[in-house]
């Protein structure tokens, strides 16, 4: 972990040339510390942080007024920082018969805070809970008082959770988390907090802004989607082509309840929608046997997007999963118990990430764990299919390389294509999708589920997305487009992202194939497309040229009258 100094000397250097981010921070504490946290932090994560830094406790008044500094900063999120040495002022002057009640006005005015905001701007609200602080009043028994403090702090913390449910764009920063982990006296600094009103150590404020700048990258599509695994020591214990199977550490034997626990965690990552991959230097033969028939094996091969195990070196058979997943390489991690290979593939993929786990088994999960490595700020039940989706992409390949035509695959596969406006159901699908898709998206803007939610009632706005099928199963959501009604009859295409999962399928065809439908249909003459550049999405920077578009002044134009519509494979469904 970095420390308060580094953090302080990162924040000082130029971020100009990074990706920027307009954050703003309410507090009812002292927050000047944490902003210059947040914001080295950011920087050592190469993004630039632009962040202002409200007065002391002046969460009220910045909410309320709409002409207020926090309004003219229009951020891109908002912090709201509330200490619990503030809550236990306030619970010490609520009179003993209203304690029962407590926690439900707290949540009440931090409720308003949150709906003061949405009325004033569409920005996304990162929200604290508050860190377990028992007054010793009540002694144990403080968990069989209702109106006791610590009674009163956990549901706080309940509703807290239960509110940002409901309240879509709102997302909870886990400060109770940190201090869990390192503990109360090394989390706050008494004496600091009554010399400066700063509620945490100056030792664990990097943990903080640790904690929130994975939601930001998280809320900007910056997470892990892949974790590739190397067998012998990492999975196991042993080494399965010496040892054989009865021979491997798992389950009860020595020290294989570690290593059962790692696969454990992994389960419920690939359950969550991670993908799991192994890259092993083994006999294929001999690497799958566990998986198949030890009856201590958590994970099986149908857990696994995909199974590499032969004796060519790691780095290549890592490039190569990742071209058949077909997803950026900076979202892969690779766990491997052995320094030398860890090394070799960092020095050949710079950008993938590579903890170095500890030589002790033991430690690999708490380790793993306090990485944090897969913040999300979406989560909906396809991910649960995504690991046979990629299966089935792989059983696609394989199948491609029996025709020597590339067009007599496509039609092959018999792909079928829905077409539909947004709904209520798809919102969380469709919300992720924005967040998560990087190469394929023309402008790259980000949405939360309740922005979804709002944009689907706009009536300046036509919305469209699109399901795919084949042959071997379902893609399930794979594309989002928002068309933006403009005067002069021209739709403009506010948002084109899709999954590179149905890359070179002619899916992307089949969409502009139904916009220009869709804007005909609407009376429209025109329309326009824009490509904005990021450092992920130079395969699309052609696309409109491509499918017929003409550019002019930075955009992309189609006639709608004269529009030649796009050969594709893939053949309209009914929703």
């Amino acid at each position: 972990m970095l420390s308060i100094k580094d953090l302080h000397k990162l924040a000082k250097e130029d971020s100009s040339s990074l990706p920027q981010y307009k954050l703003a921070i309410l507090g009812d504490c002292a927050t000047q510390h944490i902003a210059s946290s947040i914001k080295g932090y950011a920087r050592y994560v190469e993004l630039g942080m632009n962040i202002f830094d409200a007065d002391y406790n002046q969460i009220g008044i910045q909410a309320m007024d709409d002409k207020s500094e926090l309004y003219a900063f229009h951020p891109d999120a908002i912090l709201i920082f509330m200490c619990v040495e503030k809550l236990y002022e306030a619970y010490c002057s609520t009179p003993f018969a209203q304690r029962s009640h407590f926690s439900d006005t707290i949540f009440t005015n931090i409720k308003t805070y949150w709906e003061l905001i949405n009325t004033h701007t569409k920005t996304t609200i990162l929200q604290t809970n508050f860190p377990l602080f028992n007054d010793a009043v009540f002694g144990n028994y403080a968990n069989k008082v209702e109106t006791s403090f610590v009674y009163q702090l956990r549901k706080l913390n309940y509703l807290l959770m239960e509110g940002c449910q409901q309240t879509k764009n709102v997302y909870l920063i886990d400060i109770d988390a940190i201090q869990t982990q390192c503990g109360r006296p090394a989390f706050t600094d008494p004496k600091l907090y009554y010399i400066a009103k700063m509620p945490i150590s100056l030792d664990l404020l990097p943990a903080v802004a640790k904690s929130v700048t994975d939601t930001i990258q998280a809320l900007r599509g910056m997470v892990k989607k892949c974790i590739v695994v190397d067998l012998d020591n990492t999975l196991w214990g042993g080494i399965i082509g010496d040892d054989g199977m009865e021979g491997i550490q798992i389950g009860e034997l020595g020290t294989g309840r570690a290593y059962s626990d790692l696969q454990r965690w992994l389960k419920e990552l690939k359950n969550r929608g991670i993908l799991l991959a192994v890259c092993s230097k083994n006999n294929e033969d001999i690497a799958k046997e566990p998986f198949e028939k030890h009856p201590e094996m958590v994970l099986r091969l149908d857990d696994f997007s995909m199974f590499v195990a032969n004796w060519e070196d790691k780095a290549s058979n890592i490039r190569r999963i990742q071209q058949t997943l077909n997803l950026g390489m900076d979202s892969f991690v690779f766990l491997d118990d052995n320094p030398f290979e860890r090394k070799l593939v960092q020095g050949m993929i710079p950008e993938i990430t590579i903890p170095e786990l500890p030589e002790d088994p033991a430690q690999y999960v708490p380790y793993l764990r306090s990485l944090n490595l897969f913040e999300t700020a979406s989560f909906s039940l396809t991910d649960m299919d995504r690991t046979q989706q990629y299966r089935e992409e792989a059983e696609r390949t394989t199948l491609q390389t029996a025709f020597t035509s590339y067009e007599d695959y496509l039609a092959s596969l018999n792909m079928k294509a829905v077409a539909a406006p947004f709904d209520e159901f798809h919102t969380p699908r469709i919300a992720q999708l924005t967040q998560r898709s990087n190469q394929f998206n023309l402008r790259t803007i980000r949405y939360t589920e309740a922005q979804i939610q709002e944009l689907t009632h706009d009536e300046n706005l036509i919305t469209r997305r699109y399901s795919l099928k084949d042959r071997f199963g379902e893609y399930g959501l794979i594309s989002v487009v928002i068309l933006e009604k403009r005067p002069d009859k021209k739709l403009f295409i506010n948002t084109w992202l899709m999954s590179c999962r149905v890359l070179k399928r002619t899916m992307e065809e089949f969409i502009i194939n139904d916009i220009i439908s869709v804007a005909k249909e609407n009376g429209f003459t025109q329309v326009i497309g824009e490509y904005l550049k990021t450092p992920k999405n130079a395969m699309v920077e052609d696309i409109y040229e491509r499918m017929g578009f003409v550019r002019k002044d930075g955009l992309f134009i189609a006639d709608v009258a004269n529009f030649n519509l796009n050969k594709s494979q893939v053949q309209r469904e009914e929703s």
